[in-house]
C-alpha cells in the first residue's frame, strides 16, 4: 500500500486510528507473543537442531583444524561486545532509569516548567494529512503541559504554512504559543534549521530555556513533551536528549517490520549509550537542547556548512545528517545527553514501490552520515569523549568489516568448500535466532522474520558502509525532494572515481582474499 492509494480524509482517518492503536499499547501493553510467532519459533527451534545433529560434523575437516579457534574467537568479540550492550541496557532500565524517573516526576509535579519553550520545525511539501497530525498533537501537548511556546516552521513554501495556519485557527485559539512562519530561501534542511536558529537567537531566549528540533512528519505521543521537558529541570547539567521512536509505515509489510527490528535495536542501544552520559545520535526526528548550550553562532554554522576534508575528495559540504552535526557539537563541548525511554515520537513513513530502493537510500544516508562524523569523533579522544562512546564509534567502523566475514564464508563454500555451507547456514540461522528473541524485550511484539531480516539488513549495511568509505562525498536524501551532492562532472572528477572504485574492488577482493587463506586449507587455498 502506498500514499497514493489513499484519498486525503482516508489518510488523516487512517494516521489517526493508528496513533490511537500506538497510545493504547505503549499505556496498557500487549502480548508480545502470538501463536503463530510460537508455532514459528517451534519450526526454526526445530530445523536449527535437526541440522546441528546430522550436518555440523559433515563441514569438519582436520585439516581446517584453524577454523574453529578463529572463528569462535571473532564470534567471542562481536556476540560478547553485543551482550555487553545488552547487559547495560539491562542495568539502565532497572536501576539508572527508576532514579532518573523519580527525580523528573517530582520535579514536574512540583510546579517547575522551562521559561519558555522554542520549537525548531522544519517541514518540506509534507503531506496536509500528516501535518495536520503533527500539528494537532504539538498543540495538545503545550496544553496539556501548561507552558508558553514559540513555535518556529521552516517551510519550503506557501502550501506548509497555509494548513499550518489552518489547524491553529481550528485547534489553537486559547493557546498561549506563537507561530513564525521562516520561509527558506537557500535549499536543504540544514539551511532552513540554520535560519530558524538565527530567529529564535534574535529573542535572546534564557540559558535554561528549551529548545526542540522536531521534523514535520513527527506527532508526539501523550506526555512526550512534558516527560521531555521536565528532564532538564531535574538535571541542571542536561545539556541535550533524544526520545524513543516507533515509525507509522505506509508500504511494503517487509520494510515495517524491517522499521520495528532497527527501532528495537536503538532503544537497546541508546539505553546501552545513556549508561555514560552520551547518545550516539541526538535524532533528527526530536531531540531537546538548554537554549544556553546552542544558543551561538558556532553551532549555527555547525549545522550550516558542517563539511569534511578528505584527501582524495578535497571538502564537501554534509547534505543531510544534521543530528549528527548537532550531536558532534555537543560532543565536543563535553556536554551532557540523555535517552527517554517513556517519551514516543511517532514517525510516519510513505514507501512508494518494493522499498527495496528506499532501504538502501537510508541505509546510505545513515552510513554516510555515521562514516563522515565517526571520523572526526575518533579524533577528539577517548579522553574527551569517554571511553565507552569512543570504542563504540570505533566498533561501528571495524564492524563493517567482521559483519562480512559469514557471507564471504558462505561464498567460499558454495565454490569451493560446499560441506561448509549447511553448517555455516545453521550457524547464521541459530545465532540471530538468540540476538532476536532477546531484541523482542524492545519491540511491542515478537516476530519471527527478524532472524532473517537482521541478517540480511547486516550484510546490506555492511555493503553500503564499506562503499562509502571510499565515496563519502556522494549523498542522497529522498525525503527532500531527491537532494543530491558529490557527483561532479570533468576529467578530474571521472579520475578520482575510477581511483576510489579501484581501491574498493581492491579492498573488498583482499578482504576475500584473506578470509579464505585465514581459514582454508592448503588445498583450499591453491584452488583460490
Amino acid at each position: 500500500m502506498t500514499l497514493l492509494a489513499f484519498p486525503e480524509e482516508n489518510l488523516e482517518q487512517d494516521i489517526a486510528r493508528r496513533v490511537t492503536e500506538l497510545n493504547r499499547e505503549f499505556a496498557s501493553g500487549v502480548p508480545k507473543w502470538r501463536l503463530r510467532d510460537i508455532v514459528a519459533l517451534g519450526l526454526i527451534l526445530g530445523f536449527c537442531v535437526l541440522g546441528f545433529l546430522y550436518q555440523w560434523n559433515s563441514g569438519y575437516d582436520p585439516r581446517q583444524h584453524g577454523l574453529l579457534p578463529i572463528l569462535g574467537a571473532l564470534g567471542l568479540w562481536r556476540y560478547g561486545w553485543w551482550f555487553n550492550h545488552a547487559r547495560r541496557a539491562r542495568k539502565f532500565g532497572h536501576h539508572k532509569w527508576p532514579e532518573m524517573r523519580e527525580r523528573r516526576d517530582e520535579v514536574w509535579n512540583s510546579g517547575w516548567r522551562p521559561g519558555h519553550l522554542h520549537i525548531q520545525m522544519t517541514t518540506f511539501f509534507e503531506e496536509p494529512a500528516i501535518t495536520r497530525h503533527v500539528m494537532r498533537a504539538l498543540f495538545d501537548q503545550i496544553r496539556e503541559a501548561g507552558l508558553t511556546a514559540t513555535i518556529y516552521v521552516g517551510t519550503g513554501g506557501r502550501q506548509d504554512e497555509e494548513i499550518i495556519e489552518e489547524i491553529a485557527f481550528e485547534e489553537a485559539p486559547d493557546l498561549d504559543a506563537q507561530i513564525v512562519f521562516v520561509r527558506q530561501n537557500q535549499p536543504g534542511k540544514r539551511m532552513a534549521i540554520g535560519l530558524v536558529m538565527r530567529a529564535i537567537m534574535r529573542v535572546a531566549p534564557e540559558d535554561d530555556d528549551v529548545i526542540v528540533f522536531m521534523d514535520g512528519d513527527t506527532i508526539f505521543a501523550p506526555n512526550a513533551l512534558a516527560r521531555s521537558c521536565a528532564m532538564f529541570g531535574a538535571d541542571p547539567g542536561l545539556d541535550a536528549l533524544t526520545t524513543n521512536e516507533e515509525a507509522i509505515v505506509y508500504g511494503p509489510g517487509w520494510f515495517r517490520r524491517l522499521l520495528n527490528l532497527r527501532f528495537a535495536q536503538r532503544r537497546l542501544a541508546m539505553q546501552s549509550h545513556v549508561m555514560s552520559d552520551k547518545v550516539l545520535t541526538l535524532t533528527g526526528r526530536m531531540s531537546m537542547f538548554r537554549a544556553g548550550a546552542i544558543t551561538n553562532i558556532e553551532f549555527i554554522r555547525t549545522i550550516e556548512a558542517d563539511h569534511l576534508d578528505h584527501w582524495l575528495w578535497g571538502r564537501f559540504r554534509f547534505l543531510s545528517g544534521d543530528d549528527k552535526s548537532t550531536w558532534y557539537y555537543m560532543l565536543k563541548r563535553r556536554s551532557k545527553m540523555a535517552y527517554v525511554p517513556d517519551a514516543y515520537v511517532y514517525t510516519v513513513e510513505i514507501i512508494q514501490g518494493t522499498g527495496v530502493r528506499r532501504m538502501v537510500q537510508n541505509l546510505r544516508r545513515w552510513s554516510g552520515n555515521m562514516l563522515r562524523n565517526g571520523s572526526r569523533a575518533l579524533s577528539l579522544g577517548p579522553r574527551r569523549v569517554g571511553m565507552f562512546i569512543w570504542w563504540c564509534v570505533l566498533d561501528q567502523k571495524l564492524a563493517i568489516w567482521t559483519t562480512l566475514v559469514s557471507p564471504a564464508l558462505l561464498l567460499l563454500a558454495v565454490f569451493l568448500e560446499p560441506r561448509f555451507l549447511m553448517p555455516a547456514i545453521l550457524w547464521v540461522i541459530s545465532s540471530r535466532l538468540v540476538l532476536s528473541v532477546y531484541l523482542f524485550r524492545y519491540a511491542r511484539n515478537a516476530d519471527m522474520t527478524w532472524p532473517f531480516l537482521l541478517y540480511g539488513n547486516q550484510l546490506v549495511n555492511a555493503l553500503v558502509k564499506s562503499y562509502m568509505t571510499f565515496f563519502p562525498q556522494n549523498q542522497a536524501w529522498a525525503n527532500r525532494g531527491g537532494q543530491r551532492a558529490g557527483g561532479g562532472e570533468g576529467w578530474i572528477q571521472r579520475a578520482k572515481s575510477a581511483f576510489a572504485l579501484f581501491q574498493y574492488v581492491t579492498a573488498m577482493l583482499v578482504f576475500l582474499f584473506m578470509t579464505a587463506w585465514i581459514v582454508g586449507s592448503s588445498e583450499t587455498f591453491g584452488a583460490f
